[in-house]
């Protein structure tokens, strides 16, 4: 994990522990001052569903893509986490530029869609059929503060999803792939797509590998003396009717003389 801290002259922070504890006490992993944040404000851990991110007790609420968040909340590379007035933004540790994707056949591209999680669009679903273009002449306008607009295009080339966007990468928006600027690049499932307050989750189960069923052994049938009980206890029956049979024959025959 990267954390970076927008429009100021603090350092990248890195991380790669399975706990990060913040606040303004000296004991925490990364400190924050006094009038920002609690002596021990919250947690982030990693687990299987990924980072995951714990207020404290008697510590303020603090805010996850402008939503606040009381007690826990799921964290995702490119999420902006506010702490009084300190922006964090949470990004991925390896650059998506030059990366790779599995090609999607051209009858699973219906699947894919663009998924607004944060911003004017939250809660909006869009999808992908051939190509989506946001800004000023796009099917998407991307408005930001200071009137300024952003520049998008997702499209499909050689089977795989592509971006590219005319931000520059050092302006004031530039558009993020989990918290990384980028010009071009190709996405997967699950990628947060980020410019100003805007937050887009990339939804591609086609995209994503199949998973492997695997079958449970089927149960060999159990013989007949396994079922009765153990095998000494079976001789002892079979015994013990032979002598049963045996003595009744015996009175048979001395009732009969």
């Amino acid at each position: 994990m990267r954390i970076e801290f927008p429009h100021s002259t603090r350092a990248v922070f890195h991380w790669n522990q399975a706990l990060l504890r913040i606040g303004s006490d000296s004991d925490n992993d990364l400190i924050l001052a006094a009038g920002q944040s609690a002596g021990h404000h919250l947690h982030i851990s990693l687990d299987r569903r990924g980072w995951v991110l714990d207020v404290l007790p008697y510590a303020n609420r603090i805010y996850v893509n402008a939503r606040p968040v009381r007690e826990r909340a799921i964290l995702r590379a490119g999420d902006m986490l506010s702490v009084g007035d300190c922006r964090m933004l949470l990004c991925a540790d390896e650059a998506p530029a030059g990366r790779t994707a599995p090609e999607m056949p051209e009858q699973e591209r219906c699947t894919v869609a663009l998924r607004a999680v944060a911003g004017p669009l939250s809660g909006q679903v869009l999808p992908l059929a051939d190509r989506l273009e946001w800004g000023p002449q796009g099917r998407v306008p991307l408005d930001l503060p200071q009137g300024e607009s952003a520049t998008l295009t997702i499209f499909w080339r050689a089977g795989q999803l592509c971006m590219e966007t005319g931000q520059a990468l050092d302006g004031r928006y530039p558009v993020r792939v989990n918290g990384i600027a980028v010009q071009q690049t190709t996405l997967l499932p699950g990628d947060q797509i980020g410019v100003g307050m805007h937050r887009f989750l990339i939804d591609a189960p086609g995209l994503e590998p199949e998973p492997e069923i695997v079958l449970p052994p089927e149960p060999e049938q159990p013989l007949p003396e396994d079922v009765a009980g153990p095998r000494g206890e079976v001789w002892w029956l079979i015994a013990t009717a032979a002598v049963l049979a045996l003595g009744i024959a015996l009175m048979l025959l001395l009732h009969a003389h």
